[in-house]
């Protein structure tokens, strides 16, 4: 199992959200709350596995059955994120992520101040 984060997909971070949100499930769990038209099995089982080698998610067997949960918190993958989008368009420099947001955004004093502080605490 790996310990170093890595970028997922859209469709592996999409199915990561998934796991997060229900804390545990099996595949076919997962198919049945997804929407129409349903992807196939084999498909969710494929990235399901791609994501359990990767070092997001673990399993339970039951039998044949496999009951899969994360072992990556959202909170630690979105950090990882946040610093990889940082450094990728940004030239590493939390200012100019903020600088961005604040024009894109209109943010107030208050979600700036709100910002700083969690990025503050990031790098203590």
């Amino acid at each position: 199992m790996k310990s170093r984060l890595e970028r997922l997909t859209k469709a592996e971070e999409e199915l990561m959200h998934m796991y997060w949100d229900r804390g545990e499930a099996t595949v076919t769990e997962l198919i049945a709350d997804m929407p129409e038209p349903k992807p196939p099995h084999s498909t969710i089982s494929s990235i399901t596995r791609i994501l359990e080698s990767k070092g997001f998610l673990d399993h339970k067997a039951f039998g044949r059955t496999y009951v899969y949960f994360p072992i990556v918190r959202k909170e630690e993958y979105s950090k990882f994120s946040v610093r990889n989008l940082v450094s990728s368009y940004f030239e590493g420099s939390m200012n100019e992520l903020v600088s961005f947001l604040v024009k894109e955004n209109d943010l107030s004093l208050s979600d700036l101040e709100k910002i700083k502080s969690k990025f503050k605490d990031e790098q203590e």
